[in-house]
């Protein structure tokens, strides 16, 4: 297996670029000499192979769905620093092996046709897990950014993982969460993780409620970490500054989910400054070679927040995010 490439590979036969197709190029980032950049008209998606194979950023027209922590944009190579924006994981949390390589250490990156960027993880992580993540952005409809990751068992052993989203944008918004057509197996419609490893699924808290076979978290709740069991396979991310973050991804009623609470979603909401947004994939059961795939497609788009005394049109919502994200 090769080491990490010191700079992006391009694919030397590729078709003449148009105006309206996307492009990648190597670009510079706050600390960071070798992020992608993946533009497409007002879309712009910078990645990071140098520490986690992660989205630093993605916008449109200047506004960015991510949030970074202010150390982080002082990066230097080999002096570990906070990862933040968008990343991407493997679980289930509570048993998995660490992985530090994957989640923090350099990635291989090519740019493949011109206009996907594909990276991939070192082979010797304790998890023995390999990642591979293919970034591009979708030309036709409203610009999205497709996130799909690979996870290939190249230890020796069986393995049980599942997809696991992680990114972080900047708090002080409103979390939607459509509850879909079957009924949940929690009381209160979430669980909240208390404290240690208790699970509460009968929690109430006033930042929390359902309505219009929505729930949204208004503000941070009580307890940050939040589970659902919803398979309409999409949530979005209200911001105060007029933009809505979705994001899109498969769930499956007929197969098995791993974490401790069989969760398709969750939402980490702590006090401060950011939320974290975070599809869960189904189990995947890998025999040593095998590999499992999973998608997240994400759009930003143009919402109005609501202003004090006032609620969310979570029907307009719904409508709007159905029509522009197909």
């Amino acid at each position: 297996m090769r080491g990490p490439l010191s700079l992006a590979v391009l694919v030397l036969v590729a078709p003449a670029a148009r105006a309206e197709d996307p492009a990648a190029r190597v670009v510079a980032f706050h600390g960071y000499t070798k992020a992608i950049e993946l533009k497409l008209g007002k879309t712009r998606a910078v990645l990071c192979p140098q520490a986690g194979g992660r989205v630093l950023a993605f916008e449109v027209g200047g506004v960015d769905a991510m949030w970074m922590d202010e150390a982080e944009t002082k990066w230097q190579p080999g002096k570990p620093g906070p990862i933040t924006a968008g990343r991407f994981d493997y679980g289930p949390e509570l048993v998995v092996p660490a992985h530090p390589k994957a989640w923090a250490g350099e990635w291989a990156a090519e740019i493949v046709g011109g206009n996907i960027v594909k990276m991939t993880s070192s082979m010797d992580d304790p998890g023995g897990i390999q990642l591979v993540r293919e970034f591009r952005l979708i030309v036709h409809g409203t610009h999205g950014l497709s996130c799909k990751q690979t996870m290939t068992n190249v230890s020796k052993e069986t393995r049980e993982v599942c997809h696991w989203g992680r990114s972080f944008s900047p708090g002080g918004g409103i979390c939607v969460i459509p509850l879909g057509d079957r009924p949940s197996r929690f009381p209160s419609k979430y669980a909240m993780y208390e404290d240690g490893t208790t699970i509460n699924v009968k929690a109430q808290d006033a930042n929390i409620r359902a309505r219009d076979g929505f729930l949204e978290i208004l503000a941070p709740p009580r307890k940050p970490k939040l589970g659902f069991d919803t398979y309409a396979g999409w949530l979005a991310y209200a911001m105060p500054n007029n933009a809505l973050f979705v994001k899109r991804f498969p769930a499956y009623p007929d197969r098995v989910y791993n974490e401790a609470a069989g969760l398709t979603l969750s939402v980490w909401y702590p006090t401060g400054s950011r939320i974290e947004l975070e599809p869960i994939g189904p189990r995947e059961r890998l025999k040593p070679g095998e590999s499992a795939s999973f998608e997240e497609v994400w759009w930003l788009l143009s919402h109005p927040f609501p202003k004090a005394g006032e609620k969310l049109d979570l029907k307009a919502l719904a409508e709007q995010v159905a029509k522009q994200t197909k």
